[in-house]
């Protein structure tokens, strides 16, 4: 049996393939996606490829310069040709929850920009139905507490996300709240309920964002289009 690890590897390093000479490349964030830039640092080495990345994350863009990567943010390139970013679940309708890492914001920023996105996950991601992973809401921290009031008395069973004892702050400067939701039967009607709550600044439901999802499995990579 491979571990999770070497499932994440079997993903990243196959979606490093769909990276070109010249492309502009969203960079996502995560463990999966260190191994999809430990992948892209060795094809930069090894056979000469250069591509500009697009991070979707401060410790994205460390990584990446640290392997040789040309890093530029979303504000200074035209356009992304591609996005390959991790995911915290992934259903059958290739709709997903990002977030874990506390980069969303920045995720959906890049994805939205790009011309097509791909996933990268182990197969312990890929589920029947969103929710059992918290989902996390990106919000302002000024106030933040009688949001997180009203989320409660919707039922979502909010928790400000800690880290090292202290709460944790996204490369912006706000604050992530996880939603205990267990199962979310109307995705699309939550959505649009978090994104039209006042302070809050992006949510994790990843909807219709991408056709293309590249699996680490037991048996190898599977790539799954919608």
């Amino acid at each position: 049996m491979k571990t999770q690890d070497e499932l994440k590897k079997i993903a990243g390093y196959k979606a490093a393939e769909l990276v070109e000479d010249g492309m502009t490349v969203g960079l996502g964030t995560g463990s999966t996606v260190r191994y999809l830039l430990d992948a892209l640092g060795e094809r930069i080495k090894k056979d000469g490829v250069h591509f500009t990345g697009v991070p979707t994350s401060n410790r994205t863009a460390d990584y990446g310069r640290n392997l040789g990567m040309e890093i530029k943010s979303l504000d200074d390139v035209d356009t992304i040709d591609i996005t390959i970013d991790g995911a915290d679940e992934v259903d059958p309708q290739i709709n997903g929850i990002k977030g874990g890492g506390g980069a969303q914001t920045w995720e959906k920023l890049v994805a939205t920009n790009s011309k097509q996105c791909a996933w990268i996950v182990d197969e312990s991601k890929v589920v029947d139905q969103l929710g059992k992973f918290p989902l996390p809401v990106e919000v302002l921290e000024y106030g933040h507490h009688q949001l997180v009031k009203r989320l409660a008395d919707l039922g979502y069973k909010p928790e400000v996300r800690q880290k090292d004892g202290k709460v944790f702050h996204t490369d912006e400067g706000n604050i992530i709240v996880d939603l205990h939701l267990g199962k979310i039967a109307a995705p699309y009607d939550l959505a649009d309920e978090l994104s039209n709550m006042t302070g809050v600044v992006e949510h994790g439901l990843f909807l219709d964002m991408t056709k293309t999802v590249v699996i680490g499995t037991q048996d190898g990579a599977v790539v799954k289009t919608k």
